[in-house]
């Protein structure tokens, strides 16, 4: 086998190796977006409700905060 032999099937071994390696993170990186799709999805029970339910009291939270915002922007003690 001449030098030149060599150094191509090396560099095509390392071409291999190293498109093996690509694809199988890849392939991880897709499983783990599909594992992140299926939770999204299914509804994620959060202190006793549903998701629907903690947006509302996030939604209630975010009202009363603005609520004591606009009272102290009026000048009104709580």
């Amino acid at each position: 086998m001449t030098e030149q032999m060599l150094i191509a099937a090396s560099a095509l071994l390392g071409l291999a190796i190293l498109a093996a390696t690509v694809l199988h993170g890849w392939l991880s990186w897709l499983a783990l977006k599909g594992r992140e799709l299926e939770t999204r999805r299914s509804p994620v029970e959060n202190e006793g409700g549903t998701r629907e339910s903690a947006a509302r009291i996030e939604l209630a939270d975010l009202k009363e905060r603005i609520r004591k915002l606009e009272a102290i922007a009026n000048g009104v003690d709580l």
